[in-house]
């Protein structure tokens, strides 16, 4: 057993990603018939029961994360044992542990829910369900800029396909636009990181953040561009108007379970906000762009969803505008750039994320009573179900709405009480109190046309509207509506256990907020207790290879540094380098300023 706990912590947090992708490629290797022998391939209990497994897994692993993150610790992976910023590192702390719990937290209900029927109207679902948990958890543990771009394509190319997932022409047009902005997003994001990478000469999180406010005033700018860039691209992931119309159509169209698994794609967005230009481009964004900008934006996101939502003529679009209104909501607390702010923040984003899921969850419940009527919001006859769905409905509104004694309550008062002394206070306390009253007029709208003005069904079995409602289901999808009342249990207890919920969140805010540590961890110092790092890009220079020949190497010294020792002792490192690491630790040399590998200064 401590020979397992050993090799857990050593290859802590890999697991997350490994998990996922194992099981993604096991379940593409079992092979998939077309959508209509799905129901009686022998294959597909198989295709469940591993891709259900892998998810527990995941949640467990998440699990111990969040234990081992809530003491504080940040722990590093090395990818090839090559330390920052010349190699690839995962990162976990407080931030990502939280998101991973989210992810699963989320995921294990959906699939248990899609795997009863929703898995057979279309190819290779669970496979893609794990390439996107794949590239969530890479999203939220990656410590490297490029890498996040890479994390987000593999989640991207998965919900591709989940969006068409069961087919439908409205699906594939809706499937278009969908894949049409994520390109060009990819592509502003690719420009943002070839700025960065050319004016601050690394793509390590760490790194950037340490180098950025030291650069020369061009190069500074040019940084500040490419943040820029990868601002407009997050502000597309998370729906952030004026580049977020695209959700409330997109979403709407998508299957059930992949519609709320979906609600934790935009928090992505929303953590890489928080990430990237939150704490790396802090120095720009606290100063100028969180506190001109982005506050209004927020406000105008947030008060478009409800206006959206009152609007709206379909109830999953309903849904969709009131997310893009908790969007809007969520980044007012993050443009507040304070401890409280952000922790209220993290609350909220919790919050949010899993009563979207669950409203989705209602939407399917409530269009499979509702026949030819499905999701519209015209007067219909009384469901089936129509007490147990009014109240299910009277408590999701409540809860997104923000009235007491639910989640949103609290989360709507903890950004309330994070405004005290910020200069803005009387227009962040007017806007959510607009939003809180104008999602309570969508809400009673939208129930007064399902509910109150639901007209009687037909009696008479001569008539055809008869038997049209004699065939509607006397009770939920299958296990619809237990995983509803999941969901909505787990925002109760959200509530009941907020206080040490929020000194979580409160611990999570301080850390993200303390570059200085950040960097400490992940980045090395070498031999004159300098941090290695790199300069701008050098044409002239010619790294050196293993088998490269017998060339000086002016930062030999540097390379035990930055490699384990399990590495330098495999004979990765040739006689003739080893005299050079040796002789220059001997001579302690300092490090010449035009030299590839450059010591710079905290």
């Amino acid at each position: 057993m401590s020979d397992f706990l050993s090799f857990w912590h050593a290859h802590t947090p890999i697991f997350s990603i490994v998990i996922p992708l194992f099981t993604a490629v096991l379940l593409l290797l079992l092979g998939n018939p077309g959508s209509g022998e799905l129901a009686q391939d022998w294959r597909q209990p198989w295709r469940r029961g591993i891709s259900y497994f892998s998810a527990l897994a995941g949640f467990a692993t998440a699990i111990s994360y969040f234990i081992q993150a809530s003491q504080g610790t940040i722990t590093v992976y090395n990818l090839s044992e090559w330390a920052a910023p010349f190699g690839i590192i995962l990162v976990l702390d407080q931030l990502s542990a939280m998101m991973l719990v989210l992810t699963y937290t989320l995921a294990v209900p959906l699939l248990w829910y899609a795997s009863k029927d929703w898995d057979t109207r279309g190819r290779y679902f669970h496979a893609m369900v794990h390439f996107l948990l794949m590239g969530l958890c890479g999203a939220f543990l990656t410590g490297d800029l490029f890498n996040l771009f890479v994390f987000f394509e593999i989640l991207l190319m998965a919900s591709y396909v989940l969006l068409l997932h069961g087919q439908g022409k409205a699906r594939f047009q809706l499937g278009v636009h969908y894949v049409t902005i994520n390109l060009l997003a990819s592509a502003l994001f690719l420009i943002g990181l070839g700025i960065i990478y050319g004016s601050v000469g690394s793509l390590n999180m760490a790194d950037v953040a340490r180098i950025v406010p030291s650069l020369p005033p061009d190069q500074h700018q040019l940084a500040v561009a490419g943040s820029l860039l990868l601002f407009a691209v997050f502000a597309i992931k998370a729906a952030l108007l004026p580049v977020g119309f695209w959700l409330p159509k997109t979403y709407a169209v998508a299957t059930t379970p992949v519609a709320a698994l979906f609600t934790i794609m935009t928090k992505v967005g929303i953590y890489a906000i928080l990430r990237v230009n939150g704490t790396i481009f802090d120095d720009y964004f606290a100063q100028t762009a969180l506190k001109s900008w982005l506050l209004p934006l927020a406000i105008i996101t947030a008060i478009y969803g409800t206006i959206g939502a009152i609007g709206a003529e379909r109830l999953r679009r309903f849904v969709g505008f009131m997310i893009v209104s908790s969007i809007g909501t969520l980044l007012i607390a993050i443009s507040m750039f304070n401890t409280e702010a952000w922790s209220a923040a993290l609350y909220y984003l919790v919050h949010s994320t899993l009563i979207g899921a669950a409203f989705y969850l209602l939407c399917g419940w409530i269009t499979s009573q509702r026949g030819e009527f499905k999701d519209h919001l015209d007067v219909s006859p009384k469901m089936k179900q129509d007490k147990t769905i009014a109240l299910v409905y009277l408590i999701i509104g409540m809860m997104m709405a923000g009235l007491p004694p639910f989640s949103g309550f609290f989360g709507k008062l903890f950004i309330l009480q994070a405004t005290a002394n910020h200069p803005q206070q009387g227009i962040i306390i007017a806007s959510l109190l607009i939003v809180s009253l104008l999602s309570i007029i969508a809400f009673v709208r939208v129930g007064f046309i399902l509910f109150w003005r639901a007209t009687t069904p037909e009696m008479d079995p001569r008539e055809i509207a008869f038997e049209a409602y004699k065939v509607l289901p006397e009770t939920a999808p299958v296990r619809n509506d237990k995983t509803l009342y999941l969901l909505l249990l787990l925002l109760i207890l959200y509530v009941v256990f907020a206080a040490p919920i929020q000194r979580y969140n409160h611990n999570t805010a301080l850390q993200i907020q303390n570059d200085q540590a950040y960097a400490d961890t992940i980045l090395k110092r070498g031999p004159l207790n300098q941090v290695i790092s790199v300069k701008p890009y050098d044409a002239s220079y010619v790294p050196e290879t293993k088998y490269g020949g017998e060339n000086k190497d002016r930062n030999a010294n540097l390379i035990p540094f930055m490699i384990s020792e399990n590495t330098l002792e495999g004979g990765h490192i040739s006689e003739y380098k080893w005299r050079q690491i040796q002789q220059q630790h001997s001579l302690e040399p300092a490090v010449p300023e035009d030299a590839q590998l450059k010591p710079m200064e905290p």
